[in-house]
Parts: structure tokens; C-alpha cells; sequence
């Protein structure tokens, strides 16, 4: 894929570790094990982060608490600690041990999973979420870091794709399989026998991965991280992509927060049913979404348009409008339906974000922009969004109001139509910028 080169010229911007020599790459077979327990780590670590939406309505009864409360559970407890930490981790994975890194987040979320399930007050289990983020906010850049050492680059693109592929499967199985478990033995035992067989990852991925020796540091980057930054956000182009990424996060976290509650709530459906259901739909979405969208992306690139945000901004503006009738449709089966068109816009977003980022920040500072665009989208919107959304719907319910909680999702369809509106004037934006700079293949 081309890449522009915008700022990359800078001679102040050098590498900061020396290629891994051919010598050190895996043969095949290792390639394939490593590929396969990265897939489960990835899938593992979406499960711990959902199983509190499918768990919601049974931990609130358990311990008696609000809609306010679970927010913070779902948004703020985790999405602080996960955006502030995945760049210190992602440091420590470079200039370490990436195994070391890997592993030690995997057990550290994996134990404080099973502590969530002894957890019998708020406190107590809005502090094991903050453990779980601790630990998960290392797994990304530590598991790219590991493919980077141990995979030669002709496979590094296959291997990144089968990582990232475990979200959608993660989805699938903590929707369908935590709801079901759930319903047969509680809320508790799901939390516990995830944590149990993340330990087991934990210590799978160590025997797999093998020894990960440090890389000599042969230069530094003199420019510093927050100059970058600021370099890359003065850049009308990437400013209005982060922008746009920020209420994709208002739109995406309340979303997965809430959805089931509201299902559950309004039409009463089981966890088992609507976990199933909407768990192997969001899979299906996560897995089009995440593959077409980057297919789709790559064609937007060659044609030279410069184009690259335009399909997803108007995905999102259809989506607005199908939740927005989701949470007043009159039967459950319906209400699920129109939330597919949402289910399929966030996956969709993902490629075409972080490429798009990319091609502005140019060869050099790719990785930076993408933490950008991930503190963009994961820090304010997950924090604060599930919040607005317990704090409108238990203000709903004291004044007698029905539907509360439906009344709080609206602020899906609105973040999603600001989203929508954003992205169409950052891909104009991009467009200026990339006639203005040249490419370089």
C-alpha cells in the first residue's frame, strides 16, 4: 500500500532498534503456533472485556446496584487505565521482552477476571475491572511487538490479520457463551472459569512464544512523543480524524454497554437468547466488517481519489438512523435486526481509521498515530458515554418513565451521526492533504 511521506523527513525521527535478523525468524511450523495462540489471546482478552454486558442484569441484581454504577463499571473503570497504559506497556514490549510483557499481562487481567467473580460490592469489582484494563492494555502492542521479532515481514501482514481477527470471535463467544453459562450456573462462575483459563493461556503462550531476547538499541528518537503528537493533531487532516474517532467512541461504548440490558429489559429475552443471538451477529459483523472494510480500504488508496473515509461516514449515518428505530421497535426480533447496520459500522470503521492515519502521519510515525486514533476512540467516549447513558436511564426510571434505558441509548444514533458528519470532512481534508504531498510506494 502507498504511504506518504508528510513529516517523515525529519531528521530528528531515526529508528530506535535494529531489524531482527533473518536468523532469529521462526521456521513454519512455530509461525502457525504463534499465529494460532495470539488468535486465542486476542479472542480471550475480548471475552474478559464483554462478559460485564452480558453479566449486567445479573451482577446488578447480585449486588444491588444502579445503571450509574454499571456504567462506570463498563466505561470509566476500564477505558482509563486501558488508553493511558497500552503506551508504556507498548515501550516496555519494544525495548524488553515482548514474551515477558505478553505474558504478564495475560496473568495479571486473567487473575483479577477471577477475582471479579468472589466480588460482593461495588468497590470490589470496579477494582478488579481496573486490574483486567491494567493487564489487557499491554496485549496489542506487546503481541505485535512479538510478530515483529519472530516472523519475517514477507508474513507479518497474515499474522497481524489473524491477531486482530480475534475480536470478532472473542465477541461471538463471550456474547453466546457467557450468557449461557450464566443462566445454568451464575454470573460468578463465568468470571471465575475465564479467569482459569486465561492463567492456562498465560502459561501456553510462554512455552510457544520461546525466549525473546532484548534487541540492541542502536539509536534513539530524539523527537519527543508528545512534540510528535502535537505535530500529528496540528494537521487539519488528522485532526478532524481524531475528532471523528472520539465520537465514534461516544457512539460504540454505550453501545456494547447497554444493548443487551435494553434487550433484555424491554423485549425479555433470556441471556442465553439474546447473547446468542446478538453475540453471533456482532461476530459475523466484526469478521465482514474488519476483512471487507480492508479490502475496501486498499481499493480507496489505488484509485487515487484520496477519498478514504467516505464509505464509512455514510455507514455510520445509515446506522444513526436503524438504532434510532431499534430502540422503539415493537418486537425484540425487529430491534435486533436494526442493529446489525450498527454492529457492522464499528467493525468497518477499523481498517479504514488506522489506514487513514497512516497515510497522514507517513512512514515512521504509523504506530504513533495509531495510539492517537486509539485514545481518541477509547479514552472520553467509553469513559463517559456508558455514564450518560446509567444516568439518563435511572432518572427516567424515578420520574416513572418507561422505556429509560432505550431513552439513554439515543446517544448512539447522535455520536453516530456526528461521527458520520466528522469523517466526510476529514476525508475531504485527506484528500487536500494527499494531492498536497507526494507518494512514495
Amino acid at each position: 500500500m502507498a504511504e506518504i511521506a508528510a513529516g517523515s523527513r525529519d531528521p530528528s525521527t531515526k529508528r530506535v532498534f535494529s531489524e531482527a535478523s533473518s536468523r532469529e525468524y521462526v521456521g513454519r511450523w512455530r509461525i502457525v503456533a504463534i499465529c494460532a495462540v495470539l488468535l486465542l489471546i486476542n479472542a480471550l482478552s475480548q471475552i474478559d472485556r464483554i462478559l460485564p454486558f452480558i453479566l449486567s442484569e445479573k451482577i446488578k441484581a447480585d449486588l444491588s446496584l444502579t445503571d450509574t454504577q454499571m456504567g462506570l463499571l463498563t466505561g470509566l473503570a476500564f477505558a482509563v487505565c486501558y488508553a493511558l497504559l497500552s503506551l508504556p506497556l507498548a515501550r516496555a514490549a519494544d525495548r524488553g521482552s515482548p514474551r515477558l510483557v505478553l505474558v504478564s499481562c495475560i496473568l495479571l487481567w486473567s487473575v483479577m477476571t477471577t477475582l471479579g467473580g468472589f466480588a460482593a460490592s461495588f468497590a470490589f469489582l470496579a477494582l478488579t475491572r481496573f486490574g483486567v484494563a491494567f493487564g489487557e492494555a499491554g496485549a496489542v502492542p506487546a503481541g505485535h511487538a512479538l510478530i515483529a521479532r519472530k516472523i519475517g515481514p514477507e508474513r507479518r501482514g497474515l499474522a497481524i490479520g489473524l491477531f486482530a481477527m480475534g475480536i470478532p470471535l472473542g465477541t461471538m463467544v463471550g456474547f453466546a457463551a457467557g450468557g449461557a453459562i450464566a443462566d445454568i450456573f451464575g454470573w460468578r462462575v463465568v468470571l471465575m472459569g475465564a479467569g482459569v483459563i486465561g492463567i492456562l493461556v498465560g502459561l501456553l503462550t510462554a512455552l510457544v512464544a520461546g525466549p525473546t531476547p532484548r534487541l540492541p538499541l542502536t539509536t534513539t528518537r530524539s523527537e519527543p512523543f508528545l512534540r510528535t503528537s502535537l505535530d500529528l493533531l496540528s494537521s487539519p487532516a488528522f485532526r478532524w480524524l481524531f475528532l471523528g474517532t472520539v465520537f465514534l467512541g461516544f457512539a460504540g461504548a454505550p453501545f456494547y454497554a447497554f444493548s443487551i440490558p435494553f434487550l433484555i429489559r424491554t423485549y425479555g429475552f433470556t441471556a442465553t437468547e439474546v447473547g446468542v443471538s446478538f453475540g453471533m451477529l456482532q461476530g459475523l459483523m466484526g469478521i465482514i466488517g474488519t476483512l471487507g472494510g480492508g479490502r475496501w480500504f486498499d481499493h480507496a488508496v489505488r484509485s487515487g481519489s484520496g477519498r478514504v473515509l467516505g464509505p464509512p461516514a455514510v455507514l455510520f449515518l445509515l446506522a444513526s438512523l436503524t438504532t434510532t428505530a431499534a430502540l422503539f421497535a415493537p418486537a425484540g426480533w425487529m430491534s435486533i435486526a436494526l442493529f446489525v447496520p450498527g454492529m457492522l459500522s464499528f467493525s468497518f470503521m477499523l481498517p479504514w481509521g488506522f489506514g487513514a492515519a497512516h497515510l497522514v502521519a507517513g512512514p515512521g510515525r504509523q504506530a504513533q498515530a495509531s495510539s492517537l486514533v486509539m485514545i481518541g476512540s477509547g479514552l472520553a467516549g467509553p469513559a463517559l458515554g456508558p455514564l450518560f447513558v446509567g444516568v439518563i436511564s435511572d432518572a427516567a426510571s424515578a420520574a416513572g418513565i418507561s422505556n429509560g434505558l432505550g431513552l439513554g441509548l439515543l446517544i448512539v444514533p447522535l455520536a453516530s451521526v456526528l461521527s458520520g458528519i466528522t469523517l466526510l470532512i476529514a476525508s475531504r481534508r485527506i484528500g487536500i492533504f494527499l494531492r498536497q504531498h507526494p507518494t512514495e510506494t
